[in-house]
């Protein structure tokens, strides 16, 4: 197994505010992950699309983070659980305004009813 020098990089800001495929085809989320690694902003697994597991299968970047704010946990995919990990470059989290889900103006009326449970 990796350590977590080779699987979180403490320094790599995140790609941005959102789920980078969501934004780039029109999609929604629930809650967003950062990606510890490369700072790939993606969807969470109760979201539609999931691409933040999505991510992992792609790339191999085991360990991402919450990316909302008021949460600080990493998990790691390789294990299935939460471990620690060092406080990440900023911003750590979405904008407070931004809302959840979102995008805004992007969710589906009944959103509810097609989160993955």
């Amino acid at each position: 197994m990796s350590t977590e020098h080779d699987v979180i990089d403490p320094a790599v800001p995140p790609s941005g505010t959102g789920c980078a495929e969501c934004l780039a085809s029109g999609q929604w989320w629930l809650h967003l992950r950062r990606c510890a690694l490369c700072g790939h902003i993606g969807c969470c697994d109760t979201s539609p699309h999931q691409h933040a597991t999505a991510h992992y299968h792609a790339t191999g970047h085991p360990v991402i983070a919450s990316f909302e704010p008021g949460e600080d946990w990493f998990y790691d995919y390789r294990t299935d659980g939460f471990v620690d990990g060092p406080r990440l470059a900023p911003p750590r989290a979405h904008p407070r305004e931004q809302p959840v889900p979102g995008p805004a103006g992007q969710v589906p009326e009944d959103w509810e009813s097609r989160l993955n449970g």
